[in-house]
């Protein structure tokens, strides 16, 4: 009988061990991709415009599922309106105006989806491509890192008013509104002087906004951009971006949990693209260094470059880094799974490798997959004193070079695809609850 329970409790011990060690990567007992992304977006059928939004909406105003709307140049909400999006609408970016939206300060959006009927922003075009019209922005009074209390967006939109287009405040538990099941397709259009949208800007966002669920594809420009705030995003999916997945600049206060970025080094841009590209500020002198700088806490996530042939890819340059970390900028990664990169991460080249910046970049109990080296230093070759520290036992991280074939449930499903990580057959999760009740 003693050596029964003993046994017993060994064997307890054995799988809740293992069963630890998968909590890595996007988590959760069912595939919470399904079935409100979609991965082949230039496959389906929206149908035809039905209404159309221009100018400023300074009214409250809902949008209902029963019609289809384009969005015809710039759209501001104003005058401290909510918009609120019922479950299921398409909303489409014209091709010829280049449409976008923008949430202006003081206003709200209500895109509250369901995991069954997302909201969908898309393209107006027949056959679809990044960069077909603008993109969603949603500005805030929550703090960033500049000189003065606000800000204004630089993107060549066309506001009637400049106080449409300013962001930032004093309030970093603001609240904008919500963006639940969302999913935001072909947008980052291509400006002149500007430079390319983002498919999501989140621009002096606060703490009380309600991010959750939403997924940016084929973007031209990053899918997800943080200038300042203090947000956190949950469930958060990038699927082939030209540039980066996420970025965050000027003191943007951000948790990303759970969240995923698909890359493909067949479709990045001409410039540098990356995953997750943390920086301070874009101009030093800018900045006031008072305030709070750039702090990304991220858990949880999976960063995955698909490739048909890694090696090679990588000989000709079309794969980089997945992370970049830049100068006075706060960095930890918790839980997650890094793949197909190369390398990993570089970290700028003015970070001095000492004790302090060590403290404010940390890597923990992270997955490290088929990456042509880990942690770097930008322009140095030598990262030995990097691998030492970060490959200490204290930090729990793992290296590895295994094909995404037997490293995730199924990436090669193009419909519906499962990056849950699969070590020994046994899925990364850590809740109890069915994601989808």
């Amino acid at each position: 009988m003693k050596k029964t329970t003993q046994l017993i409790l060994l064997c307890l011990l054995v799988s809740g061990t293992m069963f630890a060690q998968q909590e890595k990567g996007i988590i959760g007992y069912n595939n919470w991709l399904n079935p409100w992304t979609e991965f082949k977006p230039n496959k389906v059928e929206y149908g035809a415009p039905t209404q159309i939004l221009s100018g400023n909406i300074t009214k409250d105003k809902k949008l209902y599922k029963r019609d289809i709307y384009l969005l015809l140049g710039d759209v501001f909400v104003t005058d401290s309106t909510t918009l609120t999006i019922e479950p299921g609408t398409v909303i489409i970016g014209d091709f010829k105006t280049k449409g976008s939206l923008t949430i202006s300060n003081g206003s709200k959006i209500i895109a509250d989806g369901t995991h069954t009927d997302p909201i969908i922003f898309t393209s107006s075009r027949s056959v679809k491509k990044p960069g077909d019209w603008g993109g969603l922005f949603i500005l805030g009074d929550a703090p960033t890192n500049k000189f003065g209390s606000e800000s204004s967006l630089n993107y060549g939109l066309r506001p009637t008013s400049s106080k449409n287009i300013s962001y930032g405040g004093d309030n970093p538990a603001s609240y904008s509104g919500v963006l639940r099941f969302v999913r935001i397709e072909f947008a980052g259009k291509r400006t002149k002087d500007y430079g390319y949208f983002n498919g999501l800007t989140l621009a002096g966002v606060g703490q009380q906004t309600i991010i959750e669920n939403v997924m940016v594809s084929y973007c031209e420009g990053n899918s997800f951009n943080v200038l300042g705030g203090d947000v956190i995003l949950d469930k958060m999916v990038s699927y082939k971006s030209n540039i980066n997945d996420y970025a965050f600049n000027y003191g943007a206060q951000c948790k990303i949990n759970n969240s995923l970025a698909i890359r493909s080094p067949y479709v990045s841009g001409a410039d540098k693209s990356r995953c997750l590209y943390a920086v301070n500020h874009d101009i030093k002198e800018e900045v006031d260094f008072s305030r709070k700088q750039t702090s990304v806490a991220a858990e949880n996530l999976t960063l995955l470059n698909l490739s048909s042939d890694l090696d090679y890819d990588i000989k000709i340059g079309l794969v980089n880094e997945a992370i970049y970390i830049g100068e006075d900028t706060s960095f930890a990664i918790d839980k997650s799974v890094i793949s197909g990169f190369n390398p990993a991460v570089i970290i700028n080249s003015n970070v001095k490798i000492n004790s302090e910046n060590l403290e404010k970049i940390k890597f923990t109990r992270t997955y490290f997959n088929n990456c042509k080296g880990n942690i770097f230093v930008e322009n140095s070759s030598n990262n030995e004193d990097l691998e030492n520290w970060y490959g200490n036992r204290a930090f729990n991280n793992v290296y590895s070079k295994g094909p995404d074939s037997e490293t995730f449930i199924d990436a090669e499903d193009t419909k519906r695809p499962d990056y849950r990580l699969r070590i020994n057959r046994i899925i990364a999760a850590n809740d109890s609850i069915d994601d989808d009740d």
